[in-house]
């Protein structure tokens, strides 16, 4: 199976590490959005698709390649991010803030097989004079939770 993982990384490299978790457990390419073309991704079986959290969304830039591409034919993908608030929080935001990612790629016919989130370190607004939020983040359970969520993707993408 060819499969290949789209990050935005921007502040801390938390996004970063669980794509290279989730890498890992597929044996998958890691791209950047300017080298994810549409002759790239037509040749892979499965496409990762992350970033971190930014106002509720996915980062610009992967939000504006998708919206680039071309329509596929049930292509398959999942969705990933870090976000900088507490685990409670990760959960209970999941759906809203993957939302615009998703619904975009549907439009472009990729079938979503999983979604992924966990905390990141942060040091936006108030949070850098604190010395940041979740500093720890993501930590080995989070790499080990990722690497486990990718390989269960493994069977959903031959179904």
């Amino acid at each position: 199976m060819k499969s290949a993982l789209i990050c935005v990384s921007v502040h801390h490299g938390n996004t970063d590490k669980i794509a290279r978790a989730m890498a890992d457990a597929l044996e998958a390419t890691l791209l950047r959005p300017h080298e994810a073309t549409a002759g790239v991704l037509s040749k892979l079986d499965l496409v990762g698709f992350g970033s971190g959290i930014y106002y509720s969304k996915h980062h610009k830039t992967l939000l504006n390649l998708v919206n680039r591409l071309p329509v596929f034919r049930n292509k398959k993908a999942f969705v990933f991010s870090t976000a900088g608030v507490s685990d409670r929080l990760v959960e209970k935001n999941l759906i809203k803030n993957h939302k615009a990612l998703k619904n975009k790629l549907v439009e472009k016919g990729f079938n979503i097989i999983g979604e992924f989130s966990c905390s990141g370190f942060m040091t936006w607004g108030y949070y850098r004079f604190l010395g940041g939020r979740n500093n720890d983040r993501p930590n080995e359970d989070d790499l080990k939770r990722a690497w486990e969520f990718a390989s269960s993707l493994k069977l959903k993408a031959q179904e």
